[in-house]
Parts: C-alpha cells; sequence; structure tokens
C-alpha cells in the first residue's frame, strides 16, 4: 500500500518538528519536504506530487489562505495555526480540517482520519470512455452503480460527504465528496460556482456578477470561486467590449 505524501509549511522551526513528530509515528505517511513560507511551497508543490499538505496559515509574504487561493488543483489541505479567527475563511475555501497550536497527536490523527474517509469517497465514482470517446462516469448509490453520461449532467448539489447528481431525467444520491466527483469529471464541461454546487457549462441560460442559471433555477458564485467561475463564461473579455 503507497504512503500518503505529505509536506509541511510553516516559517516556526518548532512547529515543523512537532508535525514531523506526528507523522513520524504513522506509517501511512510520508514526509516528503517542508517548506518555510508559502512561495517556497508554491515552487515545490509545481514539481511534486504531494498528498496532504499541513500549512500554516499566518506566514511572512504571503498567507497559507492566499496560497490555498492561487492553487487550480490543490492536494487536500490541513490549516495549521495558532489564530482561532481565521477558521471562517479555513471554511469557505473548502479545507479538510484547521488544527490549532499546540497541535496534540490526538487532534492529529482526527485530521489524518478525515483524509483517510475522504479518500474512500472518492472511489465512489470514476470517469471511463468508450470506443467512440464519449465519456460517462460510474457513480455508486447505495448498492447500485449508475453509469451516467457526462453530457447528460445538468448540475449538482452538495451535503457535506453526500452529493445529489442531477440530469435531465433523474436524481442520483450517492456518499461521494463534490471534490472527489469534480476531480472525476473533465475540468473544461463544468464549473464549480460555490462550494456546494457544480454546473455543466453548456446548460447555463444566464448569469450575472453574483449567480448562473439554468432556467429558472439560480446558483450563488462563491467569493473562492468567482474568477474561474468568470474565466470560464469570459465573462471579462465580454465587459471589455
Amino acid at each position: 500500500m503507497s504512503k500518503t505524501r505529505c509536506i509541511i509549511v510553516d516559517d516556526e522551526p518548532l512547529a515543523i518538528e512537532v508535525l514531523k513528530s506526528h507523522i513520524q509515528k504513522l506509517d501511512s505517511l510520508e514526509i516528503v519536504g517542508t517548506c518555510a513560507d508559502a512561495i517556497e511551497a508554491f515552487d515545490f508543490l509545481k514539481s511534486h506530487k504531494i498528498d496532504l499538505v499541513f500549512l500554516d496559515i499566518n506566514m511572512p509574504e504571503m498567507k497559507g489562505t492566499d496560497l490555498v487561493k492561487t492553487l487550480k488543483n490543490p492536494p487536500a489541505i490541513v490549516f495549521t495555526t495558532a489564530y482561532r479567527e481565521y477558521a471562517i475563511e479555513s471554511y469557505d475555501l473548502n479545507v479538510l480540517d484547521y488544527l490549532l497550536k499546540p497541535i496534540s497527536f490526538e487532534r492529529f490523527l482526527q485530521a489524518v482520519e478525515k483524509y483517510n474517509q475522504q479518500n474512500l469517497l472518492m472511489e465512489e465514482v470514476s470517469l471511463h470512455k468508450n470506443n467512440g470517446d464519449s465519456e460517462y462516469i460510474y457513480l455508486r448509490e447505495k448498492n447500485v452503480i449508475h453509469k451516467i453520461p457526462v453530457t447528460e449532467i445538468v448540475y449538482v448539489e452538495s451535503f457535506g460527504d453526500y452529493l445529489k447528481l442531477h440530469t435531465h431525467d433523474r436524481e442520483i444520491n450517492s456518499r461521494c465528496t463534490m471534490s472527489a466527483l469534480e476531480k472525476a469529471l473533465p475540468d473544461k464541461g463544468f464549473i464549480r460556482v460555490h462550494r456546494s454546487f457544480l454546473v455543466a457549462v453548456s446548460r447555463i441560460t444566464s448569469f450575472s456578477p453574483v449567480m448562473v442559471a439554468i432556467s429558472d433555477k439560480e446558483f450563488p458564485i462563491g467569493t473562492r470561486y468567482r474568477e474561474k467561475t468568470f474565466e470560464k463564461l469570459d465573462y471579462n473579455s465580454f465587459l471589455n467590449k
């Protein structure tokens, strides 16, 4: 069984040593590297395959929260900080967990277990292609596996570790995370407009700076997802005309 590849990003050497000690107690985890700031981590993540990042928030030059916003397909993120007031912002960034320093081994284990559970949920969905190159996903609903052509997906809504996928003629409820589904689907065809909503680009009938709509159903655009949403809709070029 392959190990979970981890990095630690923190400007405090003592905080790095604490996390190193915790990680080294688990055979399932592997420390691939440590970074003293977010800029170093940005470069490291571009050149290494990492599964899990333990990321300090309050660092010089660039905060950990800002680093997460720059990453198009971030690995699982666990924030580590001495400041409780960052909790709301970290929730909006949809990170795996939020650990307050000093980090006990018990609390560290809870974060690792969340990561393990998330990986199990990712096994509930997979993308396939047939000989004609048309794409479809397999999505588990209890004991049934649904085969869903990608072109039939209208939108998806998330409820924690569960989601409801809507096509033009059916709804499928699955114990799967939005992040897992998003990774399985082809990127160009879908937009994550909010932490709770993912929509098919081709199905969008109208939009504004704060929402997109599919016929008469509206979906709010979350702050974190606004830039990518406008980019996929080519909204900025429309404004510049």
